[in-house]
């Protein structure tokens, strides 16, 4: 059993799945107001659902980002917490990822360029790719000259090839000539859960210790003005 949750995109979302993926349990709450309040309770009552307990967990999965500030630290630290708890393996998931894999799941994409608005005249910005047809997960591409594959992108910014743009950021960027977007697509804990899943039968989960957050931009709470943007 896996328990997966997400608070960085505006929402507060759980899903507990089983190893094959099927859902047991998966509730959203729309809005991030009232994120901190509502995942504990989300989660318990996710468990009494599906009629499991914590200790009946295989691993925590959760939305480690980019995105929102707030909301990767709230879901990094419940999983931490629960982790060191109940002594639980995590896997974290790339919110950029999620984006791609819910872009595959709902207009049969393969191969596209995921965008999500960063604010601040930028985009967070990735390639994903369905490698093995068998898994139907997407995987992330490397960016061209970088050991990276996600980056921040400004705002009009033009991709290099023409792959579909996919998520919250796709109507920022310059698009080519023939090249679609998806602005629409926005994932839940159940994709969350299903690209964890994945990642844990391939090569584990981490300790709480190493289960971090992925910023990205982690001087946003700097002015405009300082960083050379106004």
């Amino acid at each position: 059993m896996f328990l997966a949750m997400d608070t960085v995109f505006d929402q507060c979302s759980i899903a507990i799945l089983d190893s094959s993926g099927q859902v047991l349990s998966s509730h959203t709450e729309t809005g991030k107001r009232q994120q901190t309040q509502q995942i504990l309770p989300m989660i318990d009552a996710a468990l009494s659902e599906a009629g499991i307990r914590l200790t009946d967990i295989s691993a925590l999965i959760f939305n480690r980002g980019p995105g929102a500030f707030s909301g990767i630290r709230i879901n990094t630290a419940v999983v931490q917490a629960l982790s060191v708890a109940h002594d639980i393996p995590c896997v974290d998931v790339s919110s950029l990822q999620a984006i791609a894999q819910c872009a595959y799941q709902k207009y049969g994409l393969t191969q596209v360029y995921s965008a999500l608005d960063a604010r601040m005249q930028q985009v967070y910005f990735g390639q994903y790719a369905v490698i093995d047809s068998e898994s139907a997960i997407m995987q992330p591409v490397l960016i061209a000259d970088s050991d990276s594959t996600e980056q921040l992108l400004d705002y009009d910014s033009q991709t290099e090839s023409d792959f579909p743009i996919v998520g919250n950021g796709a109507s920022l960027l310059t698009l080519n000539e023939g090249q679609v977007c998806h602005d629409d697509v926005w994932p839940d804990a159940v994709v969350i859960g299903q690209i964890g899943i994945a990642q844990f039968m391939a090569i584990g989960g981490t300790e709480a210790a190493q289960a971090l957050p992925k910023y990205l931009r982690n001087q946003a709470w700097k002015t405009l003005k300082e960083q050379g943007k106004a």
